[in-house]
């Protein structure tokens, strides 16, 4: 499991490497000292996993987040302890106070590599697929979202309306931008508005124009145009 260490105090980068040293499974191939270092670090050196500092100069954890295409696993390691309840809203894998005791240190390794077995490792593909997760924040409200549970992209204006669950959060990004970055063989440009989850596809019929309306689990329904109906029926086999 590579890791990248992220925290503006040298001496807590520092400390947490000589920790990790006890823990084999882990490798440290980077450590950074605020988000704008950490994303182009992030971009350069691919990790599974992100030891994260919240508040830092400049952006926060969280906003780093945000700035990824594709998030890694994430620790939350910082001194305080109001960011608890908000990092475990959004799905963290674990949240280590600091000053970072051995013993809780081990616990939250424990948890990475049993996430690591069960998902078999992270994608280092380029387009994201149905075993990546991103990052989602809308207001104060954030969450890490596996792209297998997300059933569709929605344009709206210079936003994307995310579905998942039954949260509806806007993402700042064009659908142009979003659907250069996923995996075609997941996802499918359904029409300038729309990008469905194709594991979420539950009925198929005609509609109007030669175009095509698509029924996903849950019970949204998208319309495929006319355009992109062809290329629909030989992705889905019909």
């Amino acid at each position: 499991m590579r890791a990248l260490i992220v925290d503006d105090e040298r001496l807590a980068r520092k400390e947490l490497i000589k920790l990790l040293e006890e823990h084999p499974s882990i490798e440290v191939v980077g450590e950074a000292m605020n988000a704008d270092e950490a994303e182009q670090m992030v971009n350069e050196l691919n990790p599974d996993l992100l030891f994260l500092d919240i508040q830092m100069p400049g952006r926060t954890g969280f906003q780093l987040l945000e700035s990824l295409d594709s998030a890694p696993l994430v620790v939350f390691t910082t001194a305080y302890d109001e960011f608890a309840l908000r990092a475990f809203e959004v799905n963290a894998l674990d949240y280590v106070l600091k000053p970072i005791h051995p013993e809780r240190l081990s616990e939250a390794v424990q948890k990475i590599n049993e996430k690591e077995k069960s998902k078999g490792g992270r994608s280092k593909d380029k387009k994201l697929g149905l075993d990546d997760q991103v990052f989602v924040k809308d207001g104060d409200r954030c969450w890490f979202v596996s792209l297998t549970n997300i059933r569709l992209f929605e344009s709206d204006g210079n936003y994307i309306k995310v579905y998942f669950d039954s949260n509806r959060p806007m993402i700042h990004k064009s659908l142009n931008a979003l659907d250069e970055k996923l995996d075609e063989r997941a996802f499918f440009r359904a029409s300038r508005k729309h990008i469905i989850n194709l594991s979420w596809v539950e009925s198929i019929e005609p509609w109007f124009n030669g175009g095509l309306m698509v029924k996903l689990k849950g019970g949204d329904k998208v319309e495929v145009s006319r355009r992109q109906a062809a290329k629909f029926k030989d992705m889905m086999s019909l």
